[in-house]
């Protein structure tokens, strides 16, 4: 790997770190209407991300490649959704502001159960990355160095106040500062492992890369209709939340547009 391969994939880890490191600095835990901002703003980017970075490489690809350029496109998104299906069924994990665990019953702590909750909701981010900068290293037609690093900026960015998302509710639970920033950034190592395992996947898969930019966009919207938009609407504040969805949104279509 070439070092802005290396680069594109750490930069969503980091995102992470740094929006952990909030836990450090800040004596307050984050209000409920900013939580509200940062979760619509995390959910515009991932569903712009899905349909530029994604679906729309993948419909391109078959089309170039003399396929029926939809195919791909739907079959691989209904198995990233199914993916994640069986993924929310299967591992044990809970939701922020929920009381009862999901998944198969577990004996695991609270705090590791929410790590859980956040590891899961990380790693399409980490598969989306290591797909496009898979198709990158393949030589794949429309996906150039400038739209593989507009989509991972445009992860780290969210990333960003994921991590205080999660660190920050930790401390106000009585655990230590150093211990919330570990699982805020433990929360986000997923999302390199994920996106080389998929790199190596890809390598050996070139043929079927449209579906899986395809899949990793199927999971990245089920990450926000079963997860970020029902924490948008718990509660009062849900309009601010809505707020941040069309700023995530217009930023990563700018991004991938600009730099695509």
């Amino acid at each position: 790997m070439n070092t802005d391969v290396i680069l594109g994939l750490l930069l969503p880890f980091a995102g992470t770190t740094f929006g952990a490191a909030m836990v450090l600095v800040l004596r307050r835990a984050i209000g409920n209407r900013l939580q509200k901002l940062l979760l619509g703003f995390a959910s515009g980017v991932m569903v712009a991300a899905s349909v530029w970075s994604l679906l729309l490489p993948s419909i391109e690809q078959t089309r170039e490649q003399g396929g029926v350029p939809w195919l791909p496109a739907a079959v691989g998104f209904l198995l990233g959704i199914g993916f994640l299906l069986l993924l929310d069924s299967v591992i044990p994990h809970l939701h922020q502001n929920a009381e009862k665990a999901e998944g198969l019953h577990s004996k695991a702590g609270k705090n590791a159960m929410l790590l859980l909750a956040v590891t899961l909701h990380n790693i399409p981010e980490g598969m989306a990355v290591g797909v496009v900068f898979a198709g990158l290293l393949a030589g794949t037609d429309g996906i150039t160095a400038s739209a593989a690093l507009a989509l991972s900026i445009g992860i780290a960015i969210q990333n960003f106040p994921e991590g205080a998302i999660v660190s920050m509710p930790l401390k106000a639970e009585g655990i230590s500062k150093g211990k919330a920033f570990l699982y805020g950034t433990l929360s986000g190592a997923v999302e390199p492992v994920a996106a080389i395992v998929t790199i190596l996947l890809t390598s050996v898969l070139v043929p079927v890369l449209p579906y899986l930019l395809a899949f990793a966009a199927g999971a990245m919207i089920y990450v926000v209709v079963e997860e970020l938009i029902p924490e948008l609407q718990e509660g009062g504040h849900s309009n601010i939340g809505m707020v941040g969805v069309a700023v995530g949104f217009v930023l990563m279509m700018i991004l991938d547009v600009a730099l695509g």
